[in-house]
């Protein structure tokens, strides 16, 4: 059994999710957001820490997979959702928790088979991947995507690895 948590780090709302991985059959732990608003940059990041902390020491998951960063709207942005992003790792390193980043497209394309997906397309995907009948916010399920992505790309390697010759790149 493996437990990888995603998360979809951003400077208001951080989506995160954990699933459990029991060779090729998926579930969801738990999953959820991290609202972070009406405090300074600062005081968020530290609520961000804190809860992200939290969540990490009571599951213990042994991977963590962080949406790497799209230079979206305008710097003063990006800037922030690196801060955010900082922090997902800073967490990480402190529980002992190895991290692994993907493009949103990265996901897009493994989840649906494309990279243009819209959010809402991925999301019927993974919640159905899941066996999840409920609707569930935007950010968290990105971050069960992203926790998807990363548990078929490491099976993937691990079969290129070990010689399986049945994956086409």
């Amino acid at each position: 059994m493996r437990l990888i948590m995603g998360i979809d780090p951003g400077s208001r709302v951080t989506g995160w999710g954990i699933i459990e991985i029991q060779g090729e059959q998926y579930k969801t732990v738990d999953f959820g957001i991290i609202r972070l608003t009406k405090k300074s940059l600062s005081e968020r990041l530290y609520l961000l820490s804190q809860s992200l902390n939290k969540i990490m020491q009571q599951y213990q998951p042994q991977e963590v997979v962080v949406e790497k960063i799209f230079l979206g709207k305008n710097a003063d942005s990006a800037f922030k959702l690196g801060h955010a992003r900082g922090v997902c790792f800073m967490c990480s390193a402190q529980n002992r928790i190895e991290v692994f980043e993907y493009a949103a497209r990265k996901v897009k394309q493994s989840i649906t088979g494309s990279g243009g997906s819209t959010k809402e397309q991925v999301q019927t995907l993974t919640l159905a991947m899941l066996r999840m009948k409920t609707e569930i916010p935007l950010d968290a399920s990105d971050a069960l995507s992203i926790a998807l992505c990363h548990s078929m790309e490491s099976r993937i390697k691990a079969k290129l690895e070990n010689g399986w010759k049945g994956v086409l790149l």
